[in-house]
């Protein structure tokens, strides 16, 4: 397979390595219509606008910082219309600031009651363990040193937005 087509056209393997990431991943994001579907050669073989690596770039960005799916879709409508209200951008990134802020409360109010445990354990040799009793209690679901900020272990992460199909 040719790297590159054409002079203003990529395959999927040079959008990608442009991109810094992998053909997986651009056949995943143009199967859920992040990205859109490329014009096909004869030999099926994808063809790609050099436009496409900023849509990328713009994509794998705003997965990193945490937006989800859905959330990139919306940034990729406002960074398409040249008409777009900045508010609206602010608003989202407002958002995903206050779910990051919630998630770190999350992983803070874990830490502390792990600690806590670490702490109630003595580490020797005696079988009884006030860690693996209270993973065992099924009374235990909430975050006892916590300060109001988590009250569920899976506060933090559970509710993670990458799918299991999301190579990112």
């Amino acid at each position: 397979m040719s790297v590159v087509t054409t002079d203003s056209v990529l395959a999927i393997g040079a959008l990608a390595a442009a991109a810094g990431t992998s053909p997986k991943t651009v056949r995943y994001y143009e199967e859920i219509g992040l990205l859109p579907r490329p014009d096909r050669q004869a030999n099926g073989y994808r063809q790609y606008p050099r436009a496409a690596v900023d849509r990328l770039r713009f994509v794998l960005r705003a997965r990193r910082l945490g937006f989800a799916v859905d959330e990139v879709r919306d940034l990729l409508a406002l960074w398409d219309d040249r008409d777009r209200a900045s508010r609206d951008v602010r608003e989202l990134a407002l958002a995903r600031i206050a779910e990051l802020d919630r998630r770190m409360a999350g992983l803070a109010a874990m830490r502390r009651t792990l600690a806590h445990l670490v702490e109630t354990c003595h580490g020797d040799g005696r079988p009884d363990c006030p860690i693996l009793d209270d993973l065992a209690d099924p009374h235990e679901n909430t975050c006892r040193h916590d300060d109001g900020a988590g009250d569920q272990f899976g506060a933090a992460g559970a509710s993670d937005r990458h799918t299991s199909h999301d190579p990112v």
